[in-house]
């Protein structure tokens, strides 16, 4: 499985190099994550595909192994849209939120080791239920579901 804090690391380097596609495996976290930034208008597009190609067609005949998702990037003036991808809860330690720590910080309050959100930056949250188990921080807090942080993305 790849880890979050690899797919982040992933995702800016392609925006740092001014590509105009990025392309990772088919997980459900990497659907979730691209799902979140999608809403959110840091990129413009998702498509299932193959190692070769963003095709859905070729998607649904690819094994497994050779499945991918294409994200277009977002570029505003010829500069990106999405600036940085900061991870919070790293592979060492994770950082879990409840909803009273997650109502500070979206509400512009620090809790725990984590700063509040400011204009134009959202929280990414792993919840533990399996029907949303990836939103952004308010989304999390409108549906009263608490979880570990994952990253913060300005």
């Amino acid at each position: 499985m790849v880890l979050p804090h690899d797919f982040c690391a992933h995702l800016q380097n392609a925006f740092r190099a001014r590509h105009q596609q990025v392309v990772v495996h088919h997980t459900r976290q990497n659907l979730g994550i691209l799902s979140i930034l999608l809403r959110s208008g840091f990129i413009s597009s998702i498509n299932r595909g193959t190692i070769t190609s963003s095709s859905p067609d070729d998607f649904n005949t690819a094994s497994d192994v050779q499945r991918r998702i294409w994200a277009d990037l977002k570029y505003r003036e010829d500069r990106p849209v999405l600036n940085a991808i900061k991870l919070i809860s790293k592979p060492s330690k994770s950082i879990n939120v409840d909803l009273t720590d997650l109502r500070l910080i979206c509400s512009g309050r620090r809790a725990k080791q984590v700063k509040a959100l400011r204009m134009g930056e959202i929280a990414i949250i792993r919840t533990q239920n399996r029907e949303n188990e990836w939103l952004e921080a308010r989304e999390a807090l409108e549906l009263g579901l608490d979880g570990e942080i994952i990253c913060r993305v300005s």
